[in-house]
């Protein structure tokens, strides 16, 4: 698509990769932009975007959110769903609110905002980028919760874009780890990792190219090459994540 002229909404735009997002998107020739985050935006706008301070892990947040951004640009041609949050732990319990919570997030939102975009857009052309996980391809112990809301966005997306018959572009980015506050958990980062302009700048790319699946770290491309040409690659990069993972729980129980 090309992102001149366009009316976009972006969500977790307060930080990380959302932050740096919205810093490509307001490049962009006659643009104007929602954005919206759970928490205040650290800084000024230009003229042309305009925030909003929403939770946006329910459908009436984001009823609210299609509301004011219908109020205010008249139509929604680009969503980026970029909100979410991880947790690093060992699931020791059932803890149902503890699932529904991430899930809430990191799943039924962008979803649900999909579904609206296909509805609001009848007849014409419209993209909904939406932000997985490398790890929604290969999950990682501490983060099993995490990996597992964002393989279910890229397994609904891989079905929902043979089941819409429109001209809407479901697009998925899947970063590795991403150097920003979004893995402060004092738990370790997993190899590799990028910084968050590095990952905006492929989301512009793909957007701009209509890709299905988005993927701004090379190596994580060579992996997927390798894994299928030596499928012993992944077991043994599992293995080492492991052996950080009870490292950091031993870490933990000491402190």
């Amino acid at each position: 698509m090309n992102l001149n002229n366009k009316k976009i909404v972006i969500t977790g735009a307060a930080s990380g990769i959302g932050h740096a997002l919205l810093a490509e998107l307001i490049q962009q020739e006659g643009v104007e932009v929602l954005a919206t985050d759970l928490n205040p935006y650290p800084g000024t706008l230009p003229s042309n975007v305009q925030f909003l301070q929403q939770d946006i892990a329910s459908a009436e947040g984001v009823d609210a959110l299609f509301d004011a951004a219908l109020a205010q640009m008249g139509k929604i041609d680009v969503f980026i769903a970029n909100a979410g949050f991880a947790y690093y732990e060992q699931t020791q319990e059932e803890n149902w609110q503890h699932i529904d919570k991430i899930y809430r997030c990191n799943t039924f939102s962008p979803i649900y905002a999909s579904h609206k975009m296909a509805r609001i857009n009848q007849g014409r052309e419209y993209g909904v980028l939406i932000t997985a996980s490398f790890m929604g391809i290969y999950s990682l112990p501490g983060y099993s919760l995490y990996s597992s809301t964002k393989a279910a966005l890229l397994s609904w997306a891989d079905a929902y874009r043979r089941e819409k018959q429109d001209q809407g572009h479901i697009m998925m980015l899947c970063p590795v780890a991403t150097k920003t506050h979004f893995f402060d958990t004092q738990a370790p980062v997993p190899w590799p990792s990028q910084n968050a302009q590095a990952v905006a700048k492929a989301a512009i790319h793909g957007i701009r190219t209509n890709k299905q699946r988005i993927y701004p770290s090379q190596l994580s491309k060579l992996t997927l090459a390798l894994n299928w040409i030596f499928p012993i690659v992944m077991p043994i990069y599992k293995w080492r994540e492991t052996q950080k993972f009870f490292q950091w729980l031993t870490q933990k129980s000491r402190d």
